[in-house]
């Protein structure tokens, strides 16, 4: 899987290609807005007013909206256990 991460006007955009399931995506998006995930600080959390996930298995894109950083989000990347450790 690869994961290209890119500042925008809103927030931050994550492009997902390769070996990606849309499921996936969607759960770390669930764990996230459910508060079930620790990949993320709270500030991190608290900053981010959206979440939404369009693509299909294979080209996914997640487009965080809030006065969050590049950084802070390839941090969370990096944390988080859907992505590392998927589930098949």
């Amino acid at each position: 899987m690869n994961k290209n991460v890119f500042k925008t006007t809103q927030g931050v955009k994550i492009n997902f290609t390769g070996a990606v399931k849309k499921q996936h995506i969607m759960q770390m998006v669930e764990n996230c807005a459910t508060g079930s995930c620790a990949c993320m600080s709270d500030e991190t959390k608290k900053k981010m007013t959206n979440m939404e996930v369009e693509g299909k298995d294979g080209d996914i894109e997640l487009n965080l909206t809030g006065d969050i950083s590049k950084e802070e989000i390839e941090l969370a990347l990096a944390r988080s256990t859907v992505l590392n450790n998927p589930k098949k």
